[in-house]
């Protein structure tokens, strides 16, 4: 039995305790409360002092296979710019060959647990990384990502893409085939993933950029000469002739726990639709900027009342995975949001959507110990803004808690 005493405690299911207690046996949280003489007779107490106790965080939406691309792909004003560049990145493959997936993934991985992050909405195409994720000490889920814009068979590149998950079921994570973008799978594929079975939620790229949007709603723009010049555009190609969030519903993608990446450019219907059907939007500010996709409108995420997560994106198209620059960078975009608000949106919101929140995301009794503890200022009253402010610094204020 351990005891873990701190200026701050956040259980995030409830409003900041200040001269807190965390209490945990064998891994699990038994009792959070304020702070009374007695409570450190009962056990191991250590004082972690001027900090602030919270749920280890929750990078909803990363890609670290892509790790490898680190300062290779430089900003653009807009997203198909953006990917040309990444995709003459990965042609011309990792500078220091092949074995620099892997070497690069796990690095990223280290860096992220070390920095704060407990779980992990990982994009993966290719699989090299749920190992690396189960021997780095990070849960979550993988999500394997399909493309296939023409020319293909969705029932075969779904039963084959089950075959190579099936392989890593052994793994103490979550793995489920998905969904890229509209623009880069066939309607018929998209609505054969929609259709296999699963344990984990669907995700997909939506609405991330004014290109995309045009592309659905016109069959035209830079999305199509893209495809045009990548040897895919098909004529056959049904033209949706709407939102890109109605076009997937259509296809029956938006279902209860779909991640909708992105949103960037969702309009409020199409954020009420998402509403309706339970799915929930995981937020990446930082990238989306990097990629021309221009600053999500994170205010009207939260009136429309849909859940909302928070990740990173890759190191394509961020410096880094730290958690806490994400969440400066969203208070930046929205000053008007609550502390609270991102507060709960990088832990709870970011578990639940994950299908992890039983085990993660709020210090509450029965959930995993899975902790973290900030340095805080002395004298600070808002530690919640604090936290979001910007201030943080993962690499010498942040220290996982690791229970004895």
């Amino acid at each position: 039995m351990s005891i873990y005493r701190a200026r701050w405690v956040l259980p995030i299911a409830a409003p900041p305790i200040e001269d807190g207690f965390v209490e945990v046996v064998e891994g699990r949280i038994v009792a959070v409360g304020r702070w009374l003489p007695d409570t450190g007779r009962r056990a191991d107490t250590t004082d972690l002092g001027e900090a602030a106790v919270l749920p280890g965080l929750v990078n909803a939406h990363t890609h670290l296979e892509l790790s490898w691309m680190a300062g290779l792909v430089p900003p653009k004003p807009s997203m198909d710019e953006w990917i040309r560049a990444l995709l003459d990145v990965r042609r011309a493959g990792p500078p220091g060959g092949p074995g620099d997936v892997a070497k690069t993934a796990l690095t990223a991985m280290v860096a992220m647990r070390e920095s704060g992050t407990v779980l992990v909405g990982d994009i993966s195409n290719t699989l090299v990384t749920p190992g690396l994720l189960a021997a780095s000490g990070l849960r979550g889920v993988v999500f394997h990502e399909l493309m296939g814009f023409s020319g293909i068979d969705p029932e075969r590149v779904v039963r084959e893409a089950l075959a190579r998950i099936d392989e890593h079921r052994t793994l103490p994570l979550e793995l489920a085939i998905v969904a890229h973008a509209p623009y880069s799978v066939a309607p018929d594929l998209i609505a054969e993933i929609a259709r296999a079975e699963r344990t984990a939620p669907l995700a997909i790229h939506l609405g991330e950029s004014a290109e995309e949007v045009e592309f659905v709603a016109t069959g035209r723009g830079p999305m199509r000469r893209m495809l045009e010049q990548l040897g895919v555009w098909s004529d056959e190609w049904p033209v949706p002739g709407c939102d890109p969030a109605e076009y997937v519903d259509r296809l029956g993608y938006l279902q209860p726990g779909t991640l909708v990446v992105h949103g960037v450019h969702l309009t409020p219907p199409a954020l009420e639709r998402i509403r309706q059907r339970g799915a929930a939007l995981v937020t990446c500010p930082r990238s989306n900027r990097w990629v021309g996709a221009g600053p999500p409108p994170l205010a009207a995420f939260y009136r429309a009342g849909v859940p909302v997560a928070i990740g990173t994106d890759s190191l394509a198209s961020v410096p880094s995975l730290d958690m806490f620059e994400e969440l400066a960078e969203a208070r930046r975009v929205a000053p008007g949001v609550r502390a609270s608000a991102f507060l709960d949106s990088a832990t709870r919101a970011g578990a639940a959507a994950l299908r992890m929140g039983g085990e993660y995301g709020t210090i509450e009794p029965g959930k995993r110990a899975a902790l973290i503890a900030v340095a805080v200022p002395a004298g600070t009253d808002d530690v919640e803004e604090y936290l979001v402010g910007g201030d943080v610094q993962a690499t010498q204020d942040v220290r996982v808690i690791r229970p004895r």
